[in-house]
């Protein structure tokens, strides 16, 4: 049989045969975004970097590393950056993390195990102790793009102040931080394992934050994802479990330009609140101070709190600011519970959540006639209905404290044949465009928005969401 071979862009090659004969295409692998010279790997980083850091090499950090404004560095798949101090990566200029599902990327610290068993205190869990700072955006940042990249152990007390503008000496540090309102955030398919405070701490910007898995946010407060003003953008398809606070936050303080607008759609938040003691704080989602978006489709496991929408007004001696209620719309959210007290908080006391007819547990089967938004009552007829049947992860839930969970280890999010979640959904709505918009691209910018889906949580059936 004759070939002809033909090189195409994105290294696709399609042999063609003869009229007669038959057709074959082979697909190779994309060759990889080099920029600037390879990156030295011979001795350890610390001050000023850029160019490339080449597949499968490995790191050592020994300082601070910057990459100064102008400047760009890009991380191809299997490279592995391990931190031997409390240092962090500050980002003046533009930083591309590039893995790949088969090639990840680590930002890690070498040797140090993870303590995943249920009930390991986080007094002593490495998970919490800030072993490393973090990547740190500065306002002069434009562009970070980090794609399946594992980041762990994060949250260290930063050292050499400053390091990046708003980071204060002697104060713990974020795994990410970004706030540059006219830039561009996009973190997919990812892996952010333990900290100190906030997971991600983000004042502005332009964001997709879609198909991650969060695990162990936060020692003893702190969400996953705490946003501020000036951002918009889409959080879906995420997993977040253990978190100290909320899995996402969104509100409008700071005092940036455009408002906060943020999508939640389809995310999975799986015992999420426990390590925040304060009554009224932790759970699932929230929003806060003139923060408008959506939050749809949903799945809630076992958290603290369900959605917390704040009104104005002191709550238990804080000053609380409402979300901009008048634009934020939700509904279509499943909330499954092990415990009367976390039954009792489905809507939770003194907020201004509206139960939805479309929520689940449908809010008629235990919410009393004439239930007004923020009242107490008794949510016994919700206990254990409606369980999302995940594939491996059972409900309920086989520990005596729910706040022993905190890592996904093994579990399997995915929903069984029978569950309630399937396709109690909706579509009506698009993801969140910003303006201008987040780039499509598989270097430089977004590789997918993922439009919401009919199943609820973060692994629709179709196998659009999350690839954990």
């Amino acid at each position: 049989m004759m070939r002809l071979f033909r090189l195409l862009p994105l290294a696709a090659l399609t042999l063609l045969a003869g009229c007669t004969d038959s057709v074959e295409t082979v697909e190779l692998s994309a060759p990889r975004l080099l920029i600037g010279k390879p990156v030295d790997n011979t001795a350890p980083l610390g001050g000023a970097v850029k160019g490339t850091m080449q597949q499968g090499q490995s790191f050592d950090v020994n300082a601070n590393v910057i990459i100064n404004a102008g400047d760009t560095l890009v991380i191809q798949p299997g490279v592995k950056i391990n931190f031997l101090g409390n240092y962090n990566f500050v980002v003046k200029g533009t930083l591309l993390s590039l893995g790949t599902q088969a090639q990840p990327v680590y930002f890690t610290v070498k040797g140090l195990a993870k303590t995943d068993q249920p009930g390991a205190s986080p007094a002593t869990d490495p998970a919490y102790q800030g072993k490393w700072g973090g990547i740190l955006g500065d306002v002069t940042c434009p562009l970070m793009v980090i794609k399946w990249t594992h980041i762990e152990f994060c949250g260290g007390v930063a050292v050499v102040s400053p390091v990046s503008a708003g980071i204060v000496n002697g104060k713990n540090t974020n795994p990410i931080y970004f706030q540059n309102p006219q830039g561009v955030l996009d973190l997919e398919d990812s892996w952010l394992y333990g900290s100190t405070n906030d997971m991600m701490t983000i004042l502005g910007g332009r964001i997709n934050i879609m198909r991650n898995t969060f695990e162990k946010g936060g020692k003893t407060g702190g969400e996953c994802v705490n946003v501020k003003s000036g951002t918009t953008g889409n959080i879906a398809y995420n997993v977040f479990i253990g978190s100290s606070t909320n899995g996402s936050k969104a509100g409008n303080g700071g005092g940036k330009n455009p408002q906060t607008n943020v999508y939640m759609y389809n995310n999975t938040f799986v015992h999420c609140g426990y390590r925040r003691t304060q009554a009224g704080r932790g759970g699932s989602l929230n929003y806060e101070e003139g923060a408008r978006g959506v939050y749809y489709n949903n799945l809630m496991v076992n958290c603290k709190y369900g959605p917390r929408v704040v009104g104005s007004g002191n709550y238990l001696g804080n000053v609380l600011v409402a979300a901009d209620t008048a634009n934020l719309r939700y509904g279509y959210n499943l909330n499954y519970v092990d415990s009367l007290r976390l039954a009792n908080e489905i809507y939770p006391t003194n907020f201004l959540t509206k139960p939805q007819a479309t929520d689940l547990p449908r809010p008629g089967s235990f919410l009393p006639v004439g239930y007004r938004p923020g009242q107490v009552y008794d949510g016994t007829a919700a206990l254990r209905q409606n369980n999302p049947q995940f594939v491996g992860f059972p409900l309920p839930a086989p520990v005596q404290r729910l706040s022993d969970i905190a890592a996904a280890g093994t579990a399997n999010f995915r929903l069984g044949s029978g569950s309630a979640a399937i396709g109690k959904g909706t579509t009506s709505f698009a993801p969140l465009a910003t303006s201008p918009s987040i780039p499509l691209s598989a270097t430089y910018g977004a590789t997918a928005i993922t439009p919401p889906s009919r199943d609820l949580g973060a692994y629709p059936l179709d196998n659009s969401g999350n690839q954990h």
